[in-house]
């Protein structure tokens, strides 16, 4: 593990009034240069490594989830956890793709795994 990895494998803890309003966030992510380069570039979905992590921050992000069950890594405060994520999902900055490539990458670093239903529109 380097010592980039090493600052980011515990959440910090994320206030209401910045989750509610998430501004000035880059000191609760890592800068693109930190964050594994198979979690900034595209790739095929799928149920291992670092697509798995890019697929739960894309369908969070686009539908949002019915039901979600985390298996924290020991140590990890799942509440902690999702908030802090949350909170670099909601931001208007950095860019979508920096933030699509932290939030995978954090939720690697604490989740073991993570099982969800995607929100289905009511029609």
């Amino acid at each position: 593990m380097g010592t980039d990895e090493a600052k980011w494998m515990t959440p910090m803890l994320v206030d209401s009034l910045t989750l509610a309003f998430p501004i000035h966030i880059k000191s609760y992510m890592p800068t693109w240069e930190e964050i594994p380069e198979e979690y900034r570039k595209p790739v095929v979905y799928n149920k291992f490594g670092p697509a798995k992590w890019l697929r739960f921050q894309n369908d969070w992000f686009m539908n949002g989830f019915e039901d979600m069950k985390i298996a924290p890594k020991e140590g990890i405060n799942p509440q902690i956890a999702i908030k802090h994520l949350a909170m670099i999902q909601k931001s208007f900055e950095p860019k979508h793709q920096h933030k699509v490539a932290a939030v995978a990458y954090l939720a690697s670093l604490w989740f073991e795994d993570v099982v969800y239903t995607v929100r289905q529109e009511k029609s």
